[in-house]
């Protein structure tokens, strides 16, 4: 049998790279494992303790270092300011590129950065080394909770002209807690007055409780894991809406969306974009830009592989937190969105700050 020599010589060729990929892929790998191994990430959380953010990243970095190479520890270190914009700019500008420092903040600091309103923002968000996001909202829902005895305690009475103001805290300008509130005002014509300046979610929920406020805007799901007997008959507490849902949660069935309750088409296509980071980045994690090819993607594969985890799992559902991963290219394509977002929205949302 006679052998093609021009075959035998590709066939050669071929095991030669297929041989010289694998040795670089097991350097690198070994690469990655001799940088992690024995050392301490640390693990960014734009928010106080307690809150929605910081039981899933603490939930994170009790599981994930099984899934990087090395097995490092990882350290939650909470850096409040600003709604996570503080965090967000650490991360981007000051902390280490290095891969051992990664850090998660609000599910709208991607669209914030975009939009350029805010002069505090010292990022590009499409710079950041992204990880990917705990939840995508596919089966939580973002909702408006206010005390029965609130002066406008349905969605109705909210409504009325020259009625009293729904009374909603918030952490600051900026964040998703005062620019939701914002956005329901001017796309539903709800009565709204805020007070921001809350340091996180658990002083917030004091001050409903304690009738300094009406309410709030919260994660259904937090609500459940923090406030479950807000949910029960006769509570003393009533959902009037949900937001970042086309439908209404199987738990909210009698709750109408935001969608349901817009005033017209332009309210309804403000909604939609900017419900778009919580169906993208809920709960977004990112690294600094910069950190070395392979342990960004050793960091963006643990991050994934977690999610699946079987004691992770069980341990997100006993804490009532929602896990509808995403990943780092879904994340991206959902900044891409955001950016292809109609010029009137654009201009709608980079004056929302100052929206009184």
């Amino acid at each position: 049998m006679s052998i093609d020599p021009h075959h035998a010589a590709v066939s050669f060729t071929m095991a030669v790279v297929l041989a010289a990929a694998s040795a670089v892929s097991a350097q690198a790998q070994d690469s990655v494992e001799a940088f992690y191994r024995g050392r301490q990430i640390n693990l960014i959380v734009g928010y106080g303790p307690g809150g929605g953010y910081d039981l899933t990243a603490r939930l994170l970095a009790r599981h994930i270092g099984r899934y990087i190479a090395g097995n490092p520890s990882v350290a939650v270190q909470n850096m409040v300011g600003a709604g996570s914009l503080r965090a967000a700019n650490y991360l981007y500008g000051a902390a280490p590129k290095d891969g051992a420092t990664f850090g998660v903040f609000g599910s709208d600091i991607a669209m914030i950065g975009l939009i350029g309103a805010n002069t505090a923002v010292q990022f590009d968000a499409r710079k950041f080394t992204w990880l990917g996001s705990s939840s995508s909202f596919r089966d939580d829902a973002y909702v408006l909770i206010v005390r029965a005895d609130a002066k406008s305690p349905s969605i109705a009475q909210a409504r009325r002209p020259g009625g009293a103001p729904l009374v909603l805290g918030g952490t600051g300008e900026g964040a998703r807690d005062a620019d939701v509130p914002k956005i329901l005002r001017d796309a539903l014509g709800l009565n709204i007055k805020q007070v921001l300046g809350y340091p996180d979610s658990p002083s917030i929920l004091l001050a409903v409780e304690r009738g300094e406020l009406e309410g709030r805007t919260f994660d259904f799901s937090g609500v459940r894991t923090a406030r479950p007997q807000w949910l029960r008959p006769n509570s003393g507490f009533n959902v009037l809406l949900q937001f970042a849902r086309a439908t209404r949660h199987p738990q909210l069935p009698d709750v109408p969306t935001a969608r349901e309750l817009a005033l017209d088409d332009d309210a309804r296509a403000l909604i939609a974009f900017s419900e778009t980071p919580l169906l993208t980045m809920a709960r977004p994690f990112a690294a600094p830009p910069g950190v070395p090819r392979e342990r960004a993607k050793a960091l963006q594969a643990a991050f994934l592989a977690v999610h699946g985890d079987p004691r992770f799992l069980e341990e997100a559902e006993k804490l009532g937190i929602d896990i509808s991963p995403v990943d780092a290219d879904q994340m991206l394509l959902g900044i891409e969105r955001l950016e292809r977002a109609p010029p009137s929205v654009l201009a709608y949302m980079k004056r929302l700050p100052a929206r009184q």
